[in-house]
């Protein structure tokens, strides 16, 4: 019992110090006037970030796009929850809270590039290598995460990309209605809804991909994120699709998802894959 009790004490106080040596700090995202004025003084954009202890560091990171119809946003289970996911296997987390487009569609997607470029001008001080940062995104957050994918460029595009149950496509026939409604307006012309349909926006140096979602998804059609996976297939980019059963839709990394282990495993797999 004693030595049972001696394993159990040094096991809490290894855990404990590991926990300590893990930093998690709030950020302004700008630092001076955010661009693209969307009328809500009260919404600022920052970043929480999530940085693993400096000897386990990895040098990736991830910045993490919540989802939330680009009205709200899920920021625990589709971002701050994720943290430890990551810092345990070395990976730097950013979680970005962005603003709400309010009819300036340029707002959120500006303040994804410039969690990006954030993380690469803080690279030395974090750990972290310029060429290795990813965006991840759920939902509506898997739209601009896949935004940011398929058309920013030089230090604002990723290495790679992680993409759940993701708002794809903004054709009125397949598209989330109240994402596409949100961020590009109810009466959005044609050009715009085809330049952010991302699926079409795929080219050979669109970074590599992992899909999840559930075959049961009743609020993002699923043919969203299999058609993006088809396009990076045609592309000749490397992806993984992984559909579940069932699931349906939100479910982030909330251990109450049917396949929340299988996720798990199969997302740190992909990511040990290159």
């Amino acid at each position: 019992m004693k030595i049972l009790k001696t394993l159990f004490t040094m096991a809490f106080l290894a855990i404990a110090a590991a926990a300590a040596a893990q930093q998690t700090f709030d950020l302004k995202l700008w630092q001076g006037k955010q661009p693209h004025n969307t009328g809500d003084a009260k919404d600022t954009a920052r970043v929480r970030v999530f940085l693993p202890d400096a000897k386990r560091a990895t040098g990736r990171a991830v910045v993490i796009c919540p989802g939330g119809g680009y009205s709200h946003l899920a920021i625990d289970h589709e971002g701050y929850d994720w943290g430890p996911f990551f810092n345990n296997m070395g990976i730097a987390a950013i979680v970005l809270k962005y603003r709400m487009p309010r009819g300036k569609y340029e707002a959120p997607i500006s303040d994804a590039e410039e969690a990006i470029k954030l993380v690469r001008r803080n690279a030395q001080k974090w750990h972290i290598k310029t060429n290795d940062i990813g965006i991840m995104g759920f939902s509506a957050g898997g739209h601009l995460a896949s935004t940011i994918a398929t058309h920013s460029v030089k230090d604002a595009k990723p290495n790679f990309q992680i993409l759940f149950y993701p708002v794809i496509t903004m054709d009125p026939a397949f598209t989330h209605r109240g994402s596409h409604d949100n961020l590009l307006g109810s009466n959005a012309r044609k050009k715009l809804e085809t330049e952010y349909s991302n699926d079409a926006q795929v080219t050979r140096t669109t970074p590599r991909a992992f899909i999840a979602l559930s075959d049961d998804d009743d609020v993002v059609v699923p043919a969203n994120g299999f058609n993006y996976y088809l396009e990076c297939y045609r592309h000749d980019v490397p992806a993984s699709l992984h559909i579940y059963p069932s699931g349906g839709h939100g479910w982030g990394i909330r251990d109450s998802f049917m396949y929340h282990l299988e996720m798990e495993l199969e997302l740190r797999a992909w990511l040990r894959s290159f």
